[in-house]
């Protein structure tokens, strides 16, 4: 029996996709909330800088059913239902400087978890009621 090669390694992960509702209405949030920079946008997506490396895209639920054919190939159909979850990372000394932003901007905080390796999380919902959770360093092993 021969053993399984070791998969190839990873660098990261590069884009994270949300879906909502009303692409207008989740594009104001991101750009006005979190201060995002939107990269590409069309009436079925937006793509945005979510810091070095990392994208996050937003799609209009339903959209997204049928494949996307492009002159560099094609993107194979996906979509997603109920309120996901994904985390932003920031600096410990934004922490602060981010609570009063999100309450300026009337944004509830639904939950800050202190966790024991030191990071802080701060859980809030997006316009489709995705769990957005910005977090410090100290959360995982490896951040």
């Amino acid at each position: 029996m021969s053993e399984t090669p070791a998969a190839p390694p990873l660098s990261g992960v590069l884009e994270t996709g949300l879906y909502v509702d009303d692409l207008p209405r989740a594009r104001a949030f991101y750009e006005r909330v979190l201060g995002l920079e939107a990269m590409i946008t069309d009436d079925r997506f937006c793509a945005y800088k979510a810091g070095p490396g990392s994208v996050l895209l937003l799609f209009v639920r339903g959209q997204t059913l049928e494949p996307v054919h492009m002159a560099e190939g094609t993107i194979p159909p996906h979509d997603g239902k109920g309120p996901l979850h994904y985390a932003l990372a920031i600096p410990s000394s934004a922490l602060a400087h981010w609570e009063q932003h999100l309450a300026v901007h009337g944004v509830t905080l639904e939950s800050r978890v202190d966790w024991k390796g030191g990071g802080v999380s701060l859980y809030f919902r997006d316009p489709d009621q995705n769990l957005v959770e910005l977090a410090t360093p100290g959360l995982w092993p490896n951040y």
